[in-house]
């Protein structure tokens, strides 16, 4: 990081969500005329082939005449995700798994794929 009296001055607000090998920075600024925007960086971790690691970052600038319009896209794609696939996350794990089963299958069904693995939740209430 640079000095901290450059941290201090520049980092007015800011906030972290760690969501799994990504990390999403939430950065409050100041304009050269101490006016605010935010800033959002994605930070992915990758591992090279010796075990260390790097990161990828990609930053977007959110400036106060575009909030209001970002914020409804957002809320609209959101919902619109919500509403078509409901909450519940579909795994890349259980996709592969599902997959591999189904392939190995001697019988042609899909051994493990059983009714009870999956819950049968209606989303049309939320």
């Amino acid at each position: 990081m640079s000095d901290k009296g450059m941290m201090e001055k520049e980092e007015i607000f800011s906030k972290v969500l760690r969501a799994g090998r990504r990390t999403y920075f939430f950065d409050v600024r100041a304009t050269r005329a101490d006016d605010y925007y935010l800033t959002i960086t994605e930070s992915k971790k990758f591992t090279n082939d010796d075990g260390s690691f790097f990161y990828k970052k990609h930053k977007i600038y959110l400036y106060k005449e575009d909030f209001a319009g970002f914020n409804e896209i957002l809320q609209e794609m959101t919902d619109f995700i919500l509403n078509e696939k409901g909450e519940e996350v579909i795994s890349e794990r259980h996709q592969k798994d599902f997959k591999k089963e189904y392939e190995t299958s001697e019988t042609g069904v899909a051994e493990g794929a059983s009714p009870e693995k999956f819950t049968d939740v209606s989303f049309d209430d939320i």
